[in-house]
């Protein structure tokens, strides 16, 4: 039987990480262990306290970091270094899995000849907007679809799309490759799948393998998330130069815009310009950090402890 670890970096996590770690143990194929890597441990000890977490979840394993010390790839490749398992998943401590099967869908797909990395499917959570609700099913459609090399002519930057926030990787093609980059403000997954689809393996996105997994950001939230976006698209052109997300995104505003309509739901129609316009300025700004001040560069982030 494969032996797999799931692997989630947290931080201020709510009850949603709870439901995560229940449903986890309630998964088709069993879990080995649980590696949370946590970012400052009085956030963690206030979730559970008054909880027998402790005794519930015996597989769980807790290492906890300061703020100063996280890093999107250096806190997820130490988390992979505590695994022994031959597969392992990423999962952030928001995402929680729509049913029993998410691990062993992901493992099928792994198990496919020179699949490195097989995603999830992310489903809007309840309470969603309309517009988070379609751009969850723009960005994860119902079709599954295993991307290589061959298709960079027609899917462009999309077909280095990946997302950490469920994924699960090979653990042999993962230390071949080197893990992810050590460095990063935002990205390690798309860098990874680059890398991986350059060396000749396939990103297999898995529709079949569902977590709900959402957010309503507003204009400032979206700003400083795009913001970083871009930081890490200008720091690493080897993957993203050739391949421009912009078009990409236009496309997304256009169908959600229709989308809106259709629905009869035209007053959300300025809200969404208004919010792609901020995600936009926010992502343009990161492309060219270099150009701008330190205390600019900072203030903009969301990632303020990347700077320091």
């Amino acid at each position: 039987m494969d032996k797999v670890d799931i692997i989630i970096p947290a931080y201020k996590p709510d009850r949603r990480f709870l439901t995560l770690i229940e449903r986890l143990e309630h998964q088709s194929v069993p879990i080995n262990r649980i590696i949370v890597m946590n970012t400052e441990q009085k956030y963690f000890d206030r979730l559970l306290y008054g909880t027998s977490f402790q005794k519930d979840y015996q597989n769980v394993v807790v290492k906890h970091i300061s703020k100063r010390e996280f890093d999107h790839g250096k806190t997820r490749n130490k988390g992979v270094q505590l695994s022994d398992a031959d597969y392992f998943i990423m999962m952030t401590d928001d995402a929680v899995p729509a049913d029993d099967y998410m691990v062993e869908e992901l493992l099928d797909q792994l198990h496919q000849d020179q699949v490195a990395v097989a995603y999830a499917r992310q489903l809007a959570g309840e309470g969603s907007s309309e517009v988070e609700k379609y751009t969850r099913n723009f960005n994860y459609p119902g079709e599954s679809s295993v991307k290589t090399k061959a298709d960079l002519e027609t899917l462009g930057i999309k077909t280095f799309f990946c997302s950490n926030v469920c994924a699960a990787y090979n653990r042999e093609i993962f230390d071949t490759l080197g893990g992810f980059v050590k460095h990063t403000i935002f990205n390690e997954d798309m860098i990874y799948a680059a890398k991986a689809v350059e060396a000749g393996y396939g990103i297999a996105y898995t529709a079949q393998a569902k977590v709900y997994h959402s957010h309503n950001y507003n204009c400032r939230e979206q700003f400083h998330r795009n913001f970083d976006l871009g930081v890490s698209q200008a720091q690493h052109p080897e993957v993203f130069a050739a391949y421009p997300a912009e078009s990409e995104g236009i496309r997304m505003v256009r169908q959600t815009a229709g989308h809106l309509r259709k629905l009869n739901l035209r007053r959300q129609i300025p809200y969404l310009i208004l919010q792609s316009g901020f995600k936009y300025m926010g992502y343009l700004f990161g492309r060219h950090y270099q150009a701008l001040p330190v205390k600019v560069v900072v203030a903009m982030s969301s990632n303020k402890e990347y700077w320091r």
